[in-house]
Formats: structure tokens, C-alpha cells, sequence
């Protein structure tokens, strides 16, 4: 007599269901290896997001401090003799078109110490400049405590400190006076940090007048600071070093500051590659601890293989049974990372005042990666498992 039985098939949500439970039933193991899955995708979304938010916070740095700020400095001849740029580079450099701002900084020879009584061989690491009082409005420098040198006050002994001086030397108000050389100065202002020139962080600056009348100063610029318009940026730049020196343009190096940024945004990018590799390690390792976890529950689990089987379970069903447990396990450590790792991008960006940026398609190629990675790590052990054959699953011990 022909039975007119037919196998039982099961609907996607009693595969859910079936999954869900034999997860449940091993609790223990099933979060040791989603936690495995989980550090791999957190550490992969928290690369590509720290990444993106530093390289925004760079972007909108250069945004802020303009890209067309050029500088040039007094090189060496031939012979290897430092060349002096002129008296009047500053004002030959106005006479370009596009040029909108130009100023000068000059080295001059004055020790600086904290006071009187401190030996004149300790400095505390801090030069002297002579600057032009239009120095800070062309870099974009703003002060901290104090004011700029005003028409007045590049004439006297007084000085305005970068950032980095001021801590080196102790002073933390203005009114205090250091020794230069023998001339006791005023500290007049302290600047914040100076981003796109962060060498004169390290300087007490003086006015021109002041540092020919009280330190010998001869009136050569020794750096040339230029703004134009964006537009004109590199014709500028091919013309900058034969105006300011017609005889020697080769002895004058001209560089972009913002340069050093658009660098170090671009260096981020080979960083993001080689943390990027190092999460692909670590997912692979949750993979692995992934099809671990599959192989070792069909072994243990070999009766209720055999069980279901004789109770009309076909092998399609067997195989969609454990392929789902290890979607779901993987899918859960994604999940789970993506959220720390998004969580971590966000806490490190608020800490480092950045505009945190987690990209979509970070989170959703990690919960992809981690779907496919149930899917190759599931697959053996669900093949495997649909392969059991009910009487000897049923007589396993």
C-alpha cells in the first residue's frame, strides 16, 4: 500500500524558531563565539569611523585656516653661505596681483631666560623672533590672554609668547617680565597654538623697531608670510622666490603649510589599511571560533539529528536548521559590534572634540561580512549534520 505521507517541511519562521533554540540551549559557548565575531567587526567599524572623524576634523581644519597661505625663507647660495632676503621683500611681495596679505618674522640673537638670576646659557628652548604687527592677522592666529603688538608696542621691550614658550618659561599672565639677553621684557600677551605655523608656538616675539633698537636686529627678514586668492595659489608660488630675491630666486625655499595637513590626512588613509587588516584577522578568528561552535553541537547533538529525522525531518530541512543556528550566532556578534564600535567612534571623538563620522557602509558591510561568515562557517557542519543517518545518529552515546 502506497502511503500518501509526505516529509514535513518547515516554514522560515519554525526555522527561526528551531535555530533560535538549539542557541539558547548553550548559552555559554554561543557568547564566547559571538564575542569572537563581535571584536572583529568593532574593531573594523571603529578604524573606519576614528579614521573618517579624524580625516573630517583635518578637512575642516584646512577649511578654517585656508590653504593659500605660502611661506619663504632665506636658503644658501652655492658656496653654502646663508643668503639675507632684502629689507624689502615684504613690500615686493605686495606688488604681486593676487597677493592679499604679506608679513614678516626674523631671527634675532637674544637669549631668553626666565629672570635675572638664571644663568644666560639656560634659555628653556625658547628663540627670538622679530615680527611685522600684522603677523598674527595674516596666519590667522588668535590670542589666549593679553593682546597683540600694537603700533606702540613694537617699539618698546615688550613681547607677546607662543603657546609652548609661555609654558616653558613659567609664565601664566601677562605683566610678568623674562630677561632677553640683558633688557628685561614685558610680557605684553600669550598666543594660542599657531596650527599651520606651529614653529612660532616656540617664540617670544618682539616688534621690528624694538629688536633693532634693544638687540641689534640688521632688518633682514628670515621668513616671508604670503596669503592670496585660492585661485592663484600655484601662480604665486612660481613667482614668489624670483620676486623676492631677483638675483638668487633659487635660494629661497617657498613652502605651503597647510601641505603638512593635507599630508597628514593622506597618511590616515595607509593607517586605515593596515587596522583594517588587523580586524580582517580578527573576524577570521571569529569565524573560526564560529564553525567550532557548529561542528562540536552536531557531535553532541546527534540523537536529536537522528530523532528528527525518523520523525519526517528531510535533509534540506536538517541543513537549514544548523545554517540558520550559525547565521544567527554570527549575525549576533555583528550586530553587537557594530554597536560597540560605533559606540567607541562616537566616546573617542567626543573626547578629542571631533565631529564624530561612522559611515553607513561600514555598518552595513560589517553585519554583511559577519553573515557570510555564518554562512562559510555554518555550512560543513549543516551538510554534515543532514548526512547523519537516523539509526546510527539515534545509537550515538
Amino acid at each position: 500500500m502506497k502511503s500518501d505521507l509526505k516529509p514535513s517541511r518547515l516554514s522560515p519562521r519554525d526555522i527561526l524558531r528551531v535555530g533560535a533554540v538549539g542557541l539558547r540551549a548553550r548559552r555559554a559557548r554561543v557568547v564566547l563565539s559571538a564575542l569572537g565575531i563581535a571584536i572583529g567587526i568593532a574593531t573594523m567599524v571603529a578604524v573606519v569611523g576614528l579614521s573618517e572623524s579624524s580625516r573630517a576634523d583635518l578637512m575642516a581644519q584646512l577649511d578654517r585656516l585656508g590653504t593659500n597661505l605660502l611661506t619663504a625663507e632665506a636658503s644658501e647660495d652655492e658656496r653654502g653661505n646663508p643668503i639675507k632676503l632684502p629689507k624689502s621683500a615684504v613690500a615686493m611681495v605686495e606688488r604681486i596681483g593676487p597677493v592679499q596679505h604679506a608679513t614678516a618674522s626674523a631671527d634675532i640673537d637674544a637669549r631668553i631666560r626666565r629672570s635675572d638670576v638664571v644663568p644666560r646659557e639656560r634659555t628653556a628652548g625658547v628663540i627670538a623672533q622679530a615680527v611685522r604687527i600684522d603677523l598674527l592677522s595674516t596666519l590667522g592666529g588668535e590670542v589666549d590672554k593679553g593682546s597683540w603688538l600694537n603700533q606702540a608696542g613694537e617699539r618698546l621691550p615688550t613681547t607677546v609668547l607662543g603657546s609652548v614658550a609661555a609654558d616653558r618659561l613659567g609664565i601664566t599672565r601677562t605683566g610678568e617680565t623674562i630677561m632677553m639677553n640683558e633688557t628685561r621684557v614685558v610680557v605684553v600677551g600669550i598666543l594660542k597654538p599657531i596650527e599651520l605655523v606651529p614653529t612660532l608656538d616656540r617664540v617670544a616675539m618682539v616688534g621690528f623697531p624694538a629688536a633693532e633698537r634693544y638687540f641689534g636686529f640688521d632688518g633682514h627678514p628670515t621668513t616671508i608670510f604670503e596669503r592670496s586668492t585660492d585661485a592663484s595659489v600655484e601662480d604665486v608660488w612660481a613667482v614668489l622666490g624670483r620676486t623676492i630675491s631677483p638675483g638668487n630666486g633659487s635660494g629661497v625655499k617657498v613652502s605651503r603649510p597647510s601641505d603638512a595637513l593635507a599630508a597628514k590626512a593622506a597618511t590616515h588613509e595607509g593607517l586605515t589599511t593596515l587596522m583594517l587588516g588587523l580586524g580582517a584577522v580578527a573576524l577570521l578568528v571569529g569565524g573560526v571560533g564560529v564553525a567550532n561552535t557548529m561542528v562540536i553541537s552536531v557531535l553532541e547533538r546527534r540523537q536529536e539529528i537522528g530523532l528528527r529525522r525518523s520523525l519526517g525531518a528531510t535533509r534540506s530541512a536538517i541543513r537549514l536548521q544548523f545554517l540558520t543556528e550559525s547565521l544567527l550566532l554570527s549575525g549576533l556578534g555583528g550586530a553587537t559590534g557594530a554597536l560597540l564600535g560605533a559606540a567607541a567612534t562616537y566616546g573617542f571623538a567626543q573626547v578629542q572634540g571631533w565631529t564624530a563620522v561612522v559611515p553607513l557602509w561600514s555598518l552595513a558591510g560589517g553585519v554583511a561580512a559577519t553573515l557570510l561568515i555564518g554562512v562559510v562557517a555554518g555550512l560543513y557542519p549543516a551538510i554534515r549534520a543532514s548526512r547523519l543517518h537516523p539509526t546510527v545518529a539515534l545509537n550515538a552515546t
